[in-house]
Protein backbone atom coordinates (compact mmCIF):
# COMPACT_ATOMS: atom_id res chain seq x y z
CA UNK A 1 0.00 0.00 0.00
CA UNK A 2 3.11 2.05 0.31
CA UNK A 3 6.68 2.43 -0.63
CA UNK A 4 7.95 0.93 2.78
CA UNK A 5 6.15 -2.17 1.83
CA UNK A 6 7.36 -2.67 -1.17
CA UNK A 7 4.12 -3.08 -3.46
CA UNK A 8 1.08 -1.13 -3.89
CA UNK A 9 -2.12 -2.86 -4.63
CA UNK A 10 -5.28 -0.15 -5.12
CA UNK A 11 -8.97 -1.07 -5.83
CA UNK A 12 -9.84 1.64 -8.17
CA UNK A 13 -13.95 1.95 -9.35
CA UNK A 14 -13.97 -1.87 -9.22
CA UNK A 15 -10.35 -1.81 -11.16
CA UNK A 16 -6.63 -2.18 -9.70
CA UNK A 17 -3.99 0.09 -10.22
CA UNK A 18 -0.81 -2.42 -10.90
CA UNK A 19 2.19 -1.46 -8.98
CA UNK A 20 6.23 -2.99 -8.82
CA UNK A 21 6.33 -5.94 -6.83
CA UNK A 22 10.07 -7.40 -6.25
CA UNK A 23 11.58 -7.16 -9.74
CA UNK A 24 8.87 -7.61 -12.03
CA UNK A 25 5.77 -5.31 -12.71
CA UNK A 26 2.71 -7.86 -13.10
CA UNK A 27 -0.46 -7.40 -14.64
CA UNK A 28 -3.77 -6.42 -13.17
CA UNK A 29 -4.83 -10.28 -13.08
CA UNK A 30 -2.08 -11.68 -11.76
CA UNK A 31 -2.17 -8.88 -8.76
CA UNK A 32 -5.29 -9.99 -8.43
CA UNK A 33 -4.57 -13.59 -7.65
CA UNK A 34 -1.52 -12.51 -5.61
CA UNK A 35 -3.92 -10.49 -3.28
CA UNK A 36 -6.59 -13.51 -3.06
CA UNK A 37 -4.03 -16.37 -2.77
CA UNK A 38 -4.82 -17.10 0.81
CA UNK A 39 -8.58 -17.09 0.11
CA UNK A 40 -10.38 -20.61 -0.09
CA UNK A 41 -10.93 -20.23 -3.94
CA UNK A 42 -8.60 -17.76 -5.24
CA UNK A 43 -10.49 -17.14 -8.30
CA UNK A 44 -13.29 -15.53 -5.91
CA UNK A 45 -13.03 -11.43 -4.81
CA UNK A 46 -11.55 -10.78 -1.29
CA UNK A 47 -13.98 -11.46 1.45
CA UNK A 48 -15.34 -8.56 3.11
CA UNK A 49 -12.96 -6.93 5.65
CA UNK A 50 -14.63 -5.91 9.03
CA UNK A 51 -12.75 -5.13 11.95
CA UNK A 52 -13.40 -2.36 14.99
CA UNK A 53 -11.13 0.39 16.24
CA UNK A 54 -11.60 1.89 19.87
CA UNK A 55 -9.51 5.18 20.52
CA UNK A 56 -8.99 6.66 23.88
CA UNK A 57 -7.18 9.81 24.74
CA UNK A 58 -4.14 9.10 27.79
CA UNK A 59 -5.08 10.09 31.30
CA UNK A 60 -4.92 13.73 32.75
CA UNK A 61 -1.51 14.72 33.12
CA UNK A 62 -0.76 17.86 35.72
CA UNK A 63 0.74 19.75 32.87
CA UNK A 64 -3.22 18.98 31.47
CA UNK A 65 -4.49 20.02 34.56
CA UNK A 66 -2.72 23.15 34.51
CA UNK A 67 -3.14 24.01 30.51
CA UNK A 68 0.21 23.54 29.63
CA UNK A 69 1.33 22.76 26.16
CA UNK A 70 3.77 19.09 26.06
CA UNK A 71 3.29 17.92 22.47
CA UNK A 72 6.23 15.41 22.02
CA UNK A 73 8.86 17.71 24.13
CA UNK A 74 7.55 16.86 27.17
CA UNK A 75 7.05 13.64 28.55
CA UNK A 76 5.19 13.85 31.78
CA UNK A 77 3.58 10.69 33.35
CA UNK A 78 -0.19 10.83 34.65
CA UNK A 79 -0.89 12.86 37.45
CA UNK A 80 -3.18 10.75 40.46
CA UNK A 81 -6.36 11.81 38.94
CA UNK A 82 -4.86 10.36 35.24
CA UNK A 83 -3.92 7.22 37.04
CA UNK A 84 -8.19 7.04 38.00
CA UNK A 85 -8.88 8.03 34.88
CA UNK A 86 -6.86 5.03 32.89
CA UNK A 87 -8.31 2.51 35.80
CA UNK A 88 -12.09 3.61 35.11
CA UNK A 89 -11.80 3.54 30.86
CA UNK A 90 -9.98 -0.14 31.84
CA UNK A 91 -13.56 -0.83 33.67
CA UNK A 92 -15.29 0.23 31.06
CA UNK A 93 -13.87 -1.52 28.55
CA UNK A 94 -12.56 -4.84 30.27
CA UNK A 95 -15.04 -6.94 28.78
CA UNK A 96 -13.79 -6.12 25.15
CA UNK A 97 -11.91 -8.55 23.94
CA UNK A 98 -8.96 -6.62 21.45
CA UNK A 99 -7.10 -8.71 19.40
CA UNK A 100 -4.09 -5.67 19.04
CA UNK A 101 -3.28 -2.98 21.18
CA UNK A 102 -1.19 -0.19 19.56
CA UNK A 103 -0.25 3.40 21.59
CA UNK A 104 2.09 6.28 21.43
CA UNK A 105 5.48 5.86 22.50
CA UNK A 106 5.02 8.59 24.78
CA UNK A 107 4.70 8.13 28.42
CA UNK A 108 1.31 9.30 29.21
CA UNK A 109 0.20 7.15 26.74
CA UNK A 110 1.81 4.44 27.93
CA UNK A 111 0.76 4.63 31.31
CA UNK A 112 -2.82 4.60 30.39
CA UNK A 113 -2.24 1.59 27.91
CA UNK A 114 -1.24 -0.60 30.54
CA UNK A 115 -3.70 0.80 33.30
CA UNK A 116 -6.40 -0.57 30.57
CA UNK A 117 -5.16 -4.00 29.72
CA UNK A 118 -4.52 -3.96 33.15
CA UNK A 119 -8.06 -4.28 34.23
CA UNK A 120 -9.28 -6.08 31.18
CA UNK A 121 -10.60 -9.82 31.83
CA UNK A 122 -9.31 -11.40 28.31
CA UNK A 123 -5.64 -9.35 27.16
CA UNK A 124 -4.10 -8.72 30.07
CA UNK A 125 -1.08 -10.27 28.77
CA UNK A 126 -1.69 -8.52 25.03
CA UNK A 127 1.41 -6.93 24.14
CA UNK A 128 1.30 -3.14 23.88
CA UNK A 129 2.94 -1.99 20.75
CA UNK A 130 4.27 1.67 20.61
CA UNK A 131 4.43 3.40 17.73
CA UNK A 132 5.69 6.89 16.80
CA UNK A 133 2.79 8.10 14.43
CA UNK A 134 0.86 8.21 17.32
CA UNK A 135 2.81 11.13 19.54
CA UNK A 136 0.77 13.87 19.82
CA UNK A 137 1.18 17.05 17.48
CA UNK A 138 4.75 18.61 17.87
CA UNK A 139 4.16 22.22 19.15
CA UNK A 140 8.09 23.32 18.74
CA UNK A 141 8.77 26.61 20.79
CA UNK A 142 5.22 26.31 22.75
CA UNK A 143 5.96 23.00 24.60
CA UNK A 144 6.51 23.29 27.86
CA UNK A 145 4.92 27.14 27.93
CA UNK A 146 0.90 27.66 29.03
CA UNK A 147 -1.61 27.24 26.38
CA UNK A 148 -2.25 31.32 26.41
CA UNK A 149 1.04 31.55 24.95
CA UNK A 150 0.59 29.90 21.71
CA UNK A 151 -2.85 32.07 21.34
CA UNK A 152 -0.44 34.91 21.97
CA UNK A 153 1.51 34.00 19.17
CA UNK A 154 -1.00 32.75 16.48
CA UNK A 155 -3.18 36.51 17.56
CA UNK A 156 0.52 37.92 16.75
CA UNK A 157 0.85 36.15 13.54
CA UNK A 158 -3.20 37.13 12.10
CA UNK A 159 -4.05 33.01 12.83
CA UNK A 160 -6.27 31.00 14.40
CA UNK A 161 -5.25 28.75 17.16
CA UNK A 162 -5.57 25.39 15.94
CA UNK A 163 -4.48 26.12 12.74
CA UNK A 164 -1.28 28.01 13.49
CA UNK A 165 2.02 26.40 13.46
CA UNK A 166 4.84 27.56 15.98
CA UNK A 167 8.45 27.43 14.87
CA UNK A 168 9.42 24.30 15.28
CA UNK A 169 6.07 23.00 15.21
CA UNK A 170 4.13 20.46 13.26
CA UNK A 171 1.50 21.85 10.78
CA UNK A 172 -2.31 20.34 10.83
CA UNK A 173 -0.71 18.44 7.25
CA UNK A 174 1.98 16.74 8.51
CA UNK A 175 0.26 15.30 12.03
CA UNK A 176 -2.88 14.54 8.76
CA UNK A 177 -0.21 12.65 7.04
CA UNK A 178 0.81 10.68 10.01
CA UNK A 179 -2.78 10.12 10.74
CA UNK A 180 -3.07 8.68 7.18
CA UNK A 181 -0.58 6.46 7.35
CA UNK A 182 -0.88 5.15 10.38
CA UNK A 183 -4.82 4.16 10.16
CA UNK A 184 -3.88 2.46 6.22
CA UNK A 185 -1.51 0.42 7.81
CA UNK A 186 -4.03 -0.86 10.58
CA UNK A 187 -6.30 -1.61 7.27
CA UNK A 188 -3.64 -3.37 5.99
CA UNK A 189 -3.00 -5.38 8.87
CA UNK A 190 -7.09 -6.56 9.04
CA UNK A 191 -6.58 -7.46 5.48
CA UNK A 192 -3.62 -9.39 5.97
CA UNK A 193 -5.69 -10.85 9.01
CA UNK A 194 -8.45 -11.98 7.36
CA UNK A 195 -6.17 -13.42 3.95
CA UNK A 196 -4.32 -15.63 6.48
CA UNK A 197 -7.39 -17.01 8.78
CA UNK A 198 -8.84 -18.11 4.98
CA UNK A 199 -5.15 -19.60 3.70
CA UNK A 200 -5.70 -22.43 6.99
CA UNK A 201 -5.99 -25.98 5.45
CA UNK A 202 -9.49 -26.59 5.93
CA UNK A 203 -10.60 -23.33 7.42
CA UNK A 204 -14.48 -23.29 6.88
CA UNK A 205 -15.12 -19.61 6.98
CA UNK A 206 -14.44 -16.36 9.70
CA UNK A 207 -13.33 -18.70 12.47
CA UNK A 208 -10.68 -16.40 13.51
CA UNK A 209 -12.96 -13.41 14.26
CA UNK A 210 -14.13 -11.87 17.03
CA UNK A 211 -17.54 -12.45 17.78
CA UNK A 212 -20.04 -10.14 19.54
CA UNK A 213 -21.14 -13.39 21.80
CA UNK A 214 -17.49 -13.71 23.18
CA UNK A 215 -17.50 -9.64 24.46
CA UNK A 216 -19.81 -7.27 25.96
CA UNK A 217 -19.88 -3.67 24.16
CA UNK A 218 -20.46 -0.98 26.46
CA UNK A 219 -21.09 1.78 24.21
CA UNK A 220 -24.30 0.03 23.40
CA UNK A 221 -25.48 2.51 25.82
CA UNK A 222 -24.75 5.32 24.06
CA UNK A 223 -26.37 5.21 20.89
CA UNK A 224 -29.58 4.16 19.21
CA UNK A 225 -30.94 0.66 17.94
CA UNK A 226 -30.33 1.59 14.45
CA UNK A 227 -26.99 2.33 14.58
CA UNK A 228 -25.84 -0.17 16.47
CA UNK A 229 -27.53 -2.60 13.83
CA UNK A 230 -25.68 -0.42 11.10
CA UNK A 231 -22.16 -0.53 13.04
CA UNK A 232 -22.28 -4.27 12.89
CA UNK A 233 -22.19 -4.51 16.61
CA UNK A 234 -24.72 -7.09 17.55
CA UNK A 235 -24.00 -10.20 18.76
CA UNK A 236 -24.34 -11.79 15.11
CA UNK A 237 -20.67 -9.80 13.91
CA UNK A 238 -17.47 -11.31 13.47
CA UNK A 239 -14.81 -8.84 12.93
CA UNK A 240 -11.14 -9.75 11.74
CA UNK A 241 -9.58 -7.64 14.07
CA UNK A 242 -10.78 -5.59 16.72
CA UNK A 243 -7.91 -3.07 18.47
CA UNK A 244 -7.40 -0.54 20.72
CA UNK A 245 -5.36 2.53 20.32
CA UNK A 246 -4.26 4.99 23.22
CA UNK A 247 -3.30 8.54 21.69
CA UNK A 248 -3.58 11.98 22.77
CA UNK A 249 -6.16 14.88 21.96
CA UNK A 250 -5.04 17.29 19.08
CA UNK A 251 -4.07 14.02 17.31
CA UNK A 252 -7.24 12.56 17.82
CA UNK A 253 -9.18 15.61 17.15
CA UNK A 254 -7.02 15.54 13.56
CA UNK A 255 -7.33 11.90 12.82
CA UNK A 256 -11.74 12.18 13.45
CA UNK A 257 -11.32 15.21 10.95
CA UNK A 258 -9.26 12.75 8.60
CA UNK A 259 -12.16 9.66 8.71
CA UNK A 260 -15.16 12.11 8.67
CA UNK A 261 -13.57 14.66 5.87
CA UNK A 262 -11.64 12.23 3.45
CA UNK A 263 -13.33 8.86 4.60
CA UNK A 264 -17.07 10.29 4.66
CA UNK A 265 -17.22 8.56 8.44
CA UNK A 266 -21.00 8.22 9.10
CA UNK A 267 -21.39 9.93 12.47
CA UNK A 268 -23.99 8.92 15.46
CA UNK A 269 -27.88 11.03 14.61
CA UNK A 270 -27.49 12.47 18.06
CA UNK A 271 -23.42 14.77 17.65
CA UNK A 272 -23.83 18.35 17.34
CA UNK A 273 -21.15 20.25 15.27
CA UNK A 274 -19.48 21.45 18.56
CA UNK A 275 -19.21 17.94 20.18
CA UNK A 276 -17.07 16.78 16.67
CA UNK A 277 -14.69 19.78 16.63
CA UNK A 278 -14.06 19.22 20.45
CA UNK A 279 -10.96 17.77 21.93
CA UNK A 280 -11.31 14.25 23.73
CA UNK A 281 -11.41 14.53 27.38
CA UNK A 282 -8.79 12.55 28.78
CA UNK A 283 -9.59 9.09 28.11
CA UNK A 284 -12.57 9.81 26.07
CA UNK A 285 -13.06 7.11 24.37
CA UNK A 286 -14.66 6.69 20.71
CA UNK A 287 -15.07 3.18 18.68
CA UNK A 288 -15.68 2.57 15.12
CA UNK A 289 -16.54 -0.17 12.57
CA UNK A 290 -14.66 -0.25 9.51
CA UNK A 291 -15.45 -2.36 6.51
CA UNK A 292 -13.53 -2.82 3.36
CA UNK A 293 -15.23 -4.41 0.46
CA UNK A 294 -13.53 -6.98 -1.05
CA UNK A 295 -10.08 -6.17 1.15
CA UNK A 296 -10.25 -2.40 -0.81
CA UNK A 297 -7.72 0.01 0.98
CA UNK A 298 -9.05 3.26 -0.71
CA UNK A 299 -12.65 3.23 -0.01
CA UNK A 300 -13.28 2.15 3.64
CA UNK A 301 -16.31 2.09 4.88
CA UNK A 302 -16.14 3.68 8.68
CA UNK A 303 -19.30 4.15 11.07
CA UNK A 304 -18.43 5.97 14.02
CA UNK A 305 -20.75 4.31 16.74
CA UNK A 306 -19.85 6.71 19.44
CA UNK A 307 -17.40 9.45 20.05
CA UNK A 308 -15.26 10.92 23.15
CA UNK A 309 -17.72 9.10 25.64
CA UNK A 310 -17.06 9.76 28.94
CA UNK A 311 -19.18 7.67 31.26
CA UNK A 312 -16.65 6.07 32.84
CA UNK A 313 -15.44 9.63 34.44
CA UNK A 314 -18.42 10.83 36.03
CA UNK A 315 -17.03 8.77 39.98
CA UNK A 316 -13.38 10.42 38.83
CA UNK A 317 -13.18 13.52 40.45
CA UNK A 318 -12.09 15.49 37.38
CA UNK A 319 -13.37 17.37 34.88
CA UNK A 320 -14.90 15.49 32.24
CA UNK A 321 -15.40 18.27 29.44
CA UNK A 322 -11.99 19.16 27.33
CA UNK A 323 -10.67 22.23 27.93
CA UNK A 324 -9.66 23.79 24.43
CA UNK A 325 -6.15 22.54 24.13
CA UNK A 326 -4.95 22.19 20.48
Amino acid sequence: MTSRRGAAVRAVGGALTCAHLGESVLTCAHIWAHVCVHLRSPGLPCAMVRFGLTVVRHGETRYNKDKILQGQGVDEPLSATGFRQADAAGLFLSNVKFTHVFSSDLLRAKQTAAAILGKNRFCKDLEIKYDARLRERKYGVAEGRPLADLKAMAKDAGEQCPSFTPSGGETLDEVRERVRDFFEFLCQLAVELEQKEHGKPGAPGRSSGTSGEQFVFPWTDHCSEAELSSAGSGSSTVLDANILVVSHGAYMRNWIGYMVSDLNCTLPANLTKTQLSSVSPNTGVSHFIIKLENGSLLKPNIMCVCLNQDSHLVDVGAECVASKVF
